[in-house]
């Protein structure tokens, strides 16, 4: 089977149907063909309220059928081939398919492998993942009876950097609620050495963690997990040759690295050669990420495995009939649904722009993106920055109904955005190509 489109996309999430949705909006007449294997799409940006029990894990999905816009051709089978010579796409069932442009926006793999003992460790008992499977995040959440509540990220880029410290948030305000707070310590470790790459945000969050009493480890890179004994192991990231006891203090709090430990707690760590074992009770983590493997083996991944686009225009940098974004393009952006609303735009300006005659359009994209930062339950942070890491609030929140002054505090009015504004947007305006 060889079926021609002018423009081919691979991937149904949000990038793939924002992009069908608006380029059938402004030229009807398109031949699109979507090539997506699911027959669910889910709204992930609610998996942590869902992991806090505070949104319903059924209204997170709807029929791929019902979303995939009028007059696109469904493709209901798995890329795996890119012969961009000849603008052709091979499946796994050996169908080829050809194109004019060719739009790349598959997402990302949750690569667990990559982590020694995590495989066998997700999912089961006390470690949990809002990543894949956020009930059984509240499942944890709720049989918790107090120890060592720990929550990690790891060293691969993730999607929505902020996401394993928002279930922190919500995990210690239930704690309280649960009545465990006070036999319970709360620790956060991570693999940089600050809890935000964006400085005002932060502060505000350092705050929080002031206030919620939570132990933070920094340049702590996860290694290893041992579910049967419970012990998360890690290297530490950080030139140590200054001496001084890093992340355990021998009975000496004035001897421990600042830089590394924030706030410190004595839980239980032990010691193996250059790695600490830290011992917990629940664990809750962001899996490692990583391109998928049709992708990274493809002609069109950087050395990274990620696809390599220009970070204006999303074209790629070798193929000018390809485009890509999301979370599978190496744009230099937090990989979030909030930049894919802004690049996407770009990305059909520029098709269509081409299509009509071969240049491309005056837009581009300027690496905006957001993560609303959930800090408890009834308050949120929203992280808005650009490529440059300035922090760039969207003018659009300060309108009515909202009337946000000062996104990078906490406020509940971010909070109800987060749970019913937002979810309501991706449905009704963003998956149905208006521009938000």
């Amino acid at each position: 089977m060889n079926t021609h489109h002018q423009v081919l996309i691979i991937g149904g999430g949000t990038a793939g149907i924002m992009v069908a949705s608006q380029l059938k909006k402004k030229n009807a007449s398109l031949n699109i063909g979507l090539i997506e294997p699911s027959d669910k799409h889910y709204y992930q940006p609610a998996w942590t309220l869902v992991g806090a029990n505070t949104y319903n894990y059924n209204d997170t999905v709807r029929p791929m059928s019902s979303i995939i816009p009028k007059g696109v051709n469904w493709i209901k089978e798995y890329a795996e081939t890119f012969k961009p010579e000849t603008n052709t796409v091979v499946t796994t069932n050996g169908n080829e398919f050809t194109y004019d442009y060719l739009v790349v926006v598959p997402g990302l793999k949750i690569a667990p492998e990559l982590v020694e003992g995590l495989p066998e460790a997700m999912e089961k008992g006390v470690v949990c993942s809002n990543y894949t499977d956020p009930e059984h995040t509240w499942e944890t959440l709720k049989n918790f009876k107090g120890g060592t509540a720990l929550f990690t990220q790891p060293t691969t880029p993730i999607k929505c950097g902020g996401a394993p410290q928002k279930i922190m948030y919500l995990a210690e305000d239930h704690f309280k609620k649960a009545g465990v707070r006070d036999e319970t310590d709360v620790v956060f470790a991570l693999p940089s050495g600050s809890i935000f790459g964006v400085k005002i945000i932060a502060d505000t969050l350092m705050e929080v963690v002031d206030r919620k009493d939570i132990n933070v480890r920094f340049f702590h890179k996860l290694v290893k997990v041992d579910a049967d004994k419970k012990i998360a192991w890690y290297e530490i990231d950080k030139d140590l040759t200054a001496g001084g006891c890093v992340t355990i203090t021998d009975g000496d709090e004035a001897s421990l690295d600042k830089d590394i430990q924030y706030n410190y707690k004595d839980v239980k760590v032990t010691r193996d050669g250059d790695r600490y074992g830290i011992h917990f009770d629940m664990m809750h983590l962001a899996p490692p990420q990583c391109a998928p493997d049709f992708i990274r083996n493809s002609p069109l991944a950087a050395e990274t495995g990620w696809v390599s686009v220009d970070s204006k225009t999303m074209q790629h940098t070798k193929y000018a009939n390809i485009f890509s974004m999301g979370d599978v393009s190496n744009l230099p952006t937090s990989k979030t649904g909030a930049a894919i609303r802004k690049q996407v735009p770009v990305a059909v300006a520029n098709i269509l722009k081409m299509i009509e005659s071969e240049s491309l359009s005056d837009k581009e994209y300027d690496g905006y993106t957001s993560c609303p930062l959930v800090t408890g339950y009834g308050k949120m942070v929203l992280a808005e920055f650009d490529y440059d890491k300035n922090f760039t609030p969207d003018p659009k929140l300060k309108e009515f109904p909202l009337m946000i002054k000062d996104s990078s505090k906490e406020h509940w009015r971010l909070w109800m955005l987060k749970k019913h504004l937002l979810p309501h947007l991706y449905w009704n305006k963003m998956m149905k190509g208006v521009e938000v």
